[in-house]
C-alpha cells in the first residue's frame, strides 16, 4: 500500500510545545513518534545523529507526532523536514517501544518513545537528500546490516 500526504501538517498544527512544558512531558510521558525505514538503491537510508538520544549513531529518520496529526501525515512531514524529500509509504511495520537512558532536554535523564515504524520509498528516483540540525550525514546502508543501533536492527529485521 502506498500513501501520499493527506494535508499540509504545518497548516493544521500550532507547532512545538514551549521548552518548559516539553521538559515536563519528556520527564513524565511516553512520546508518540514515527520512524521512517526508507528503502533506496537496494539499501536503507540512515542518518548520523547529532543529538540525544542515540547521539553519534546511524539511525532511521523520525520524529514526534504533533497533536491532531495523523501518523501518516507525520511521516510525510518528517521526510520533508529531515531529508528535504517526499516519500511514499509502503507498509506499517508496527509500533515499537524505545527506552533511552539519555535525553536532549536539560534536567531529564531518559526518554521513552512509542514509535510506529513505516517502510517507505522516495517519490523521486534521484532524491537530493539534505542534512538538518539533527543529522550530520545521510547514507544508504546495504545488507548485511551489522553494528547498528539495536532499535535500527529491529526495524531492518521486520521490514
Amino acid at each position: 500500500m502506498v500513501t501520499e500526504p493527506q494535508s499540509d501538517a504545518d497548516d493544521e498544527h500550532n507547532g512545538w510545545v514551549p521548552d518548559d512544558e516539553w521538559r515536563i512531558i519528556v520527564a513524565n510521558v511516553p512520546l508518540v513518534s514515527v520512524d521512517l525505514v526508507i528503502e533506496h538503491d537496494g539499501g536503507v537510508v540512515l542518518g548520523k545523529r547529532q543529538n540525544e538520544p542515540a547521539k553519534d549513531e546511524w539511525f532511521v529518520p523520525g520524529g514526534t507526532v504533533l497533536k491532531n496529526e495523523p501518523r501518516t501525515d507525520a511521516v510525510h512531514r518528517v521526510a520533508k523536514d529531515e531529508l528535504g524529500e517526499s516519500v511514499g509509504i509502503d507498509d506499517c511495520l508496527g509500533t515499537y517501544e524505545h527506552l533511552y537512558e539519555t535525553a536532549d532536554v536539560d534536567g531529564v535523564d531518559s526518554k521513552h518513545y512509542l514509535a510506529t515504524g513505516y517502510r517507505c520509498h522516495f517519490t523521486r528516483e534521484d532524491p537530493d537528500i539534505v542534512t538538518d540540525e539533527q543529522h550530520s550525514d545521510f547514507q544508504v546502508f546495504h545488507p548485511p546490516f551489522e553494528n547498528l543501533h539495536p532499535y535500527v536492527e529491529q526495524y531492518l529485521n521486520d521490514r
